[in-house]
């Protein structure tokens, strides 16, 4: 008899007739679990005399009717925007985050805006009683005390009622807690979570119900569950920030219907999530005039955003000494420490250095290694980059490898922003088409003669 079980990976939803304790397909330790095979699909379609399935004539692009689809706008402009301006109905969006951070709070303001404009809503919870649900969504006002609730974790009673009540948008929170009959693994293994999601998407897709799945991490941030699990759903939505601090960053690391490179920004308060719709004025308002402190022009999607970088240098024994970085990546900034060993900046291997985005803020883009090596470099020598009146330095600008300052984009729209804000000059890579209120710099060694050839000043030309 065969067996009725198999060994699927949790990380890439690789299948193995045996048990290792590293997977063949993504190459993890210990990701192998089992749970039952799927059942055999049924031989479906028009079949010839002979048996062979027959074939379907393919259609020209031009040809395929692509009728315009009207988003559903959920009242919460940071989201809509994150999501390419609204929910597309009969879509399939996984929202993932650290617990607490707020990705409840979020999915219930939207259901109570999306009511009250009269769409009908359902939000499904696996992890909470409908009491519970009812207590968080006290604070949230009328609009989210409005929306229908139901508890379960059955994914037949959570199908049977998606396709009872038939509502636009749906939230399930959480696709971990749901689970299939029939199936021997529990809750969150690999088999329930891709048979959950496989079952929510075809009834979404049939009735034009778009869901949105909340979803657990892992240790590391990373969405919990198998990688098929991403690939199935059509937007895949991080909410992220610290607990500790009241703002929250929703990013799109996929979106079959918009751009991944949005952002929102919102601040966490007693009555809910708030949009912050000029979140530059927040991190200038808290920027430091202390050394190792510098103001980065960056760019968020389509918008400009000012972020206060900081960094400290101590002295140290240990060998090798450490290097600390949150908000931006590890390798760019042991990149940019080199370069600044080589061309002109500190050399710091008997040093700890830390480097930190303030507010919780993340940066991926080479456009903040301008702000990363003179924060490092005032740290290190003390001496602050604030002028006379205290306003902080504000810069952008790549580092390259040689040394040189290369330009990013967006540099007319990062000007603009710090000008906004009365941060002039701005210290940046030459380009032609800046206008006043720049102060360009070929190369790293002329943007730290410019930002520290004189305590307290800069306001002389980098040379």
């Amino acid at each position: 008899m065969a067996k009725a079980t198999s060994y699927f990976c949790q990380s890439c939803g690789h299948e193995s007739l045996a048990w290792s304790g590293r997977c063949a397909g993504c190459g993890e330790w210990n990701t192998l679990v089992e749970a039952p095979k799927a059942p055999p699909a049924q031989g479906g379609g028009v079949r010839r005399r002979g048996g062979s399935r027959l074939s379907q004539r393919p259609v020209a692009l031009r040809d395929v009717s692509a009728p315009a689809v009207e988003r559903l706008l959920t009242g919460v402009d940071e989201l809509d925007r994150v999501l390419g301006g609204g929910v597309v109905p009969g879509s399939l969006i996984l929202l993932g985050g650290s617990p607490g951070i707020g990705k409840s709070t979020l999915t219930g303001m939207a259901l109570g805006n999306l009511g009250a404009a009269g769409h009908q809503v359902l939000y499904i919870s696996g992890e909470e009683s409908t009491a519970q649900v009812r207590l968080r969504a006290e604070r949230l006002g009328e609009a989210a005390l409005a929306v229908p609730a139901l508890a379960e974790t059955s994914l037949e009673a959570v199908v049977g009622t998606i396709e009872a009540e038939r509502p636009d948008v749906c939230v399930i929170d959480s696709v971990q807690t749901l689970h299939a009959e029939g199936m021997s693994g529990g809750p969150g293994t690999v088999g329930q979570v891709r048979e959950a999601a496989g079952r929510v998407m075809e009834v979404a897709k049939r009735l034009g119900c778009a869901v949105i799945l909340v979803g657990h991490v892992t240790k590391d941030g990373a969405v919990a569950g198998p990688r098929v699990l991403e690939h199935l759903v059509d937007c895949v939505l991080f909410f992220e920030g610290e607990r500790e601090r009241s703002f929250r960053t929703l990013r799109a690391l996929k979106n079959r219907f918009g751009a991944t490179s949005e952002v929102g920004v919102f601040e966490m308060r007693s009555g809910g999530l708030v949009e912050v719709v000029d979140p530059s004025a927040r991190f200038v308002g808290e920027a430091s005039s202390a050394p190792g402190s510098v103001v980065l022009c960056s760019m968020e999607g389509t918008r400009p955003l000012l972020v206060e970088v900081q960094a400290l240098v101590a002295p140290t024994e240990i060998v090798p000494p450490r290097r600390v970085a949150n908000g931006i990546d590890r390798n760019r900034l042991a990149m940019v420490i080199a370069v600044l060993a080589r061309h002109g900046g500190p050399s710091l291997a008997g040093a700890d250095v830390f480097v930190n985005v303030a507010g919780g803020v993340r940066v991926d883009e080479p456009g903040a290694d301008l702000a990363v090596a003179l924060a490092i470099a005032s740290a290190h020598r003390g001496e602050p980059l604030a002028d006379a009146e205290g306003r902080p330095l504000a810069c952008f600008g790549e580092v390259g490898l040689t040394g040189e300052l290369r330009p990013v984009g967006h540099a007319d729209r990062r000007l603009g922003e710090a000008l906004k804000f009365g941060l002039e000059p701005v210290l940046c890579p030459a380009d032609d088409e800046l206008g006043p209120g720049a102060q360009p710099a070929p190369s790293l060694r002329g943007a730290l003669r410019g930002a520290l050839g004189s305590r307290g000043r800069r306001v002389e030309r980098a040379a």
